[in-house]
């Protein structure tokens, strides 16, 4: 794909918005945007989930289709970055590939995916994969789900199914991102709260996604 004044739509959470960074320009959409000469709108909103959550107003209103609803229309690309919220602290069930509401993650991917392609039929949808985090192996995520549920992989696995059903693009940071907080080094230098890349981190995540973006 030439990227030359292409304008791409960000949808995300903490890590799109920027959380982590020391600054707007050091987040990895704007990274591409000064190598690549794109235009980079940013809907990442930090807390933000892929389903619609089962408590708290804002949460309910604000999952990732109802925010693509705002996106702007006329943009060539649409590339999605979430999941670890939902399996940090996301109070939606988990589903199966038949569920078709936006209340379980598995349903919400789906209507994400039918709502990206109706709106932006023809153009590249592209997802990528939640990136490893220091608690991806706790079932209750931060803490506040019930014992049973699913580890961060799980995740990762709904998204890529999802994506391989619409023939949707994935990238997979999960597994070749190279930040993995979990090895005291890669933490230290990459993502030091264990979940937020830092400048450094964006890097990575720019430079797979440049990698990712020209290989379409």
């Amino acid at each position: 794909m030439k990227t030359d004044n292409l304008v791409i739509n960000f949808l995300g959470d903490s890590i799109t918005q920027g959380c982590g960074t020391s600054g707007p320009d050091k987040i990895f959409h704007a990274v591409l945007a000064k190598e690549l000469g794109i235009k980079a709108n940013n809907y990442g909103v930090s807390g933000t989930r892929i389903a619609r959550q089962t408590t708290g107003c804002e949460d309910f209103l604000e999952y990732f289709q109802k925010r693509a609803e705002r996106m702007d229309k006329n943009a060539d690309v649409v590339v999605v970055f979430g999941g670890t919220n939902d399996f940090g602290h996301g109070t939606a069930p988990f589903g199966c590939f038949k569920s078709t509401t936006v209340d379980s993650f598995y349903g919400a991917m789906h209507n994400l995916c039918k709502y990206l392609i109706a709106e932006y039929a023809g153009k590249p949808i592209i997802f990528m994969t939640p990136l490893h985090r220091k608690n991806e192996l706790d079932s209750r995520g931060d803490g506040s789900k019930p014992y049973g549920s699913h580890v961060l992989k799980d995740y990762v696995d709904v998204i890529k199914e999802v994506c391989e059903y619409y023939s949707l693009p994935v990238l997979d940071l999960y597994a070749t991102s190279g930040i993995q907080p979990n090895h005291e080094v890669i933490c230290e230098k990459f993502c030091p709260d264990g979940l937020h890349p830092n400048d450094e981190g964006h890097k990575i995540i720019a430079a797979r996604l440049k990698g990712f973006l020209q290989s379409l």
